[in-house]
């Protein structure tokens, strides 16, 4: 059973959430809270596997509960998915950044939604298809010239191919017909990876694809 905690200030939309998520044989929701403290708090008491987390909140905003919940230890497990209320909401990069495992809009398709959360707990990242080469793009536009470090030591070859091309936004599936390798085989590399490197998921891969210069600005055409 998927365990899940609402966050949102909004009454109503915690409702159609909750609703929706109950209604499926395999989720649960186990708590919500009206604001980033709350969250916090029931976080820290239910330990749920994700946390739906709405980025305007009252108090403590989404981005700020986020970057508590990376930094401790207690709740590393924990997935957090920030809800939006527009594609590209100016704290999406932060968020993405700080650790979220990814974003939806908040009228996504009810489908979508489930799809995502079950996604999010084995370990996938949720950019949305319609946003991922645009967030992309962000993090190329914002980033800086690398610093030399060794970062990519721990990574074969085939690893840092493959990291790269989740930098430029592409799915196991893609990245299968790119090395003309089974879907399979793909996600397994994406997984040594993130191991090797720590990160928490597949948005993370794309933060230290740019911060570490494997993928460069322009690279995406």
């Amino acid at each position: 059973m998927i365990r899940v905690l609402l966050a949102d200030d909004q009454l109503l939309v915690r409702a159609g959430f909750r609703a929706l998520l109950d209604a499926q044989p395999d989720i649960e929701v186990v708590g919500e809270a009206a604001d980033g403290e709350e969250a916090l708090l029931a976080l820290r008491d239910l330990c749920p596997d994700a946390v739906l987390m709405d980025i305007r909140m009252p108090v403590l905003d989404g981005l700020a509960a986020t970057r508590q919940i990376t930094e401790d230890p207690r709740l590393s497990a924990v997935k957090v998915v920030m809800l939006t209320t527009f594609e590209l909401d100016e704290y999406v990069f932060e968020a993405i950044r700080c650790g979220a495992s990814g974003f939806l809009v908040k009228d996504t398709e009810p489908e979508e939604l489930v799809r995502a959360v079950r996604a999010v707990v084995e370990g996938d990242a949720l950019l949305s298809p319609g946003v991922t080469r645009r967030l992309i793009a962000e993090f190329a536009a914002r980033s800086k010239e690398p610093a030399a470090n060794g970062t990519l030591a721990p990574l074969t070859a085939r690893e840092r191919e493959v990291m790269a091309l989740v930098g430029l936004g592409m799915s196991n599936e893609e990245i299968a017909r790119r090395l003309v390798v089974s879907p399979l085989t793909a996600k397994t590399h994406v997984s040594r990876t993130m191991v090797k490197l720590g990160a928490r998921d597949r948005a993370q891969l794309v933060v230290l694809a740019y911060e570490s210069g494997l993928v460069r600005p322009g690279w995406l055409g």
